[in-house]
């Protein structure tokens, strides 16, 4: 498993947080583990951290034109900022 860390904005918080369910079912092939965050500076700027077990797949699934209406569902605005645990 790999920590992973994915932002973005959206256009009403609300809305996108109603969505998380949809979010984990979504994403449950590859994710574990959801924490959501909110930026404090930032209502509309999100973050959620996971466990994610296939990077590659997580990848290929934030990217997936499929997903556009999803998105929009969830008013979330690209881009859309993936980072990964680094070994030190």
């Amino acid at each position: 498993m790999t920590t992973v860390v994915i932002r973005h904005k959206v256009g009403n918080f609300d809305t996108w947080l109603k969505g998380h369910q949809d979010r984990v079912n979504a994403f449950s092939p590859v994710v574990s583990s959801f924490k959501t965050f909110r930026d404090a500076d930032d209502p509309n700027s999100v973050a959620m951290v996971m466990q994610v077990a296939d990077l590659e797949k997580l990848g290929e699934m934030v990217n997936d034109p499929k997903l556009k209406p999803f998105k929009e569902k969830h008013t979330v605005i690209e881009p859309i900022v993936v980072s990964f645990e680094v070994a030190v």
